[in-house]
């Protein structure tokens, strides 16, 4: 998707919403949040929503997902002291894998900060290989709430 389409995303476009209160130690030298933290945001906002809607239990949870891509547009800067809000879709899910978007807005502006997210595979625990029956079927049936992707594979 190209930087224009992204920078027209707004709260609505997201199914699933988490709020983060920025820390005097997300900004760097130049007086914005600095890039590692919004991976720190997309990887909280779509943990949480696996272990809240999805009922992952990440400790002892016969598979897991592991990221095999991640990717972040930067439209405008975000720094300390702000509130912004995470909002997450599905924007592609297949048989093990799922490709998140994750918007980032501060609170009371409707214009994105950044856009970005992960693809995940889910993997048995024990071999790191995606299992033969894909990934469990109460994760598909929580990411589907938040899917946006038209054909769906099974």
């Amino acid at each position: 998707m190209t930087s224009a389409l992204l920078k027209q995303r707004r709260h609505k476009d997201y199914g699933f919403h988490l709020e983060y209160r920025t820390r005097w130690s997300d900004n760097d030298m130049y007086d914005h949040m600095n890039n590692s933290v919004y991976s720190f945001l997309f990887d909280s906002i779509i943990n949480a929503y696996l272990i809240e809607r999805c009922r992952l239990h990440p400790p002892t949870s016969p598979q897991i997902g592991l990221v095999i891509r991640s990717n972040a547009d930067y439209f405008r800067p975000v720094g300390f002291p702000s509130i912004v809000d995470l909002g997450l879709r599905v924007n592609k899910l297949g048989k093990s894998s799922v490709t998140y978007e994750v918007g980032v807005f501060e609170r009371g502006d409707e214009k994105i900060s950044a856009v970005g997210g992960y693809t995940h595979v889910f993997v048995e625990r024990e071999t790191n290989r995606p299992a033969a029956t894909g990934m469990p079927e109460e994760i598909r049936r929580g990411l589907e709430k938040i899917s946006l992707d038209e054909k769906p594979k099974l």
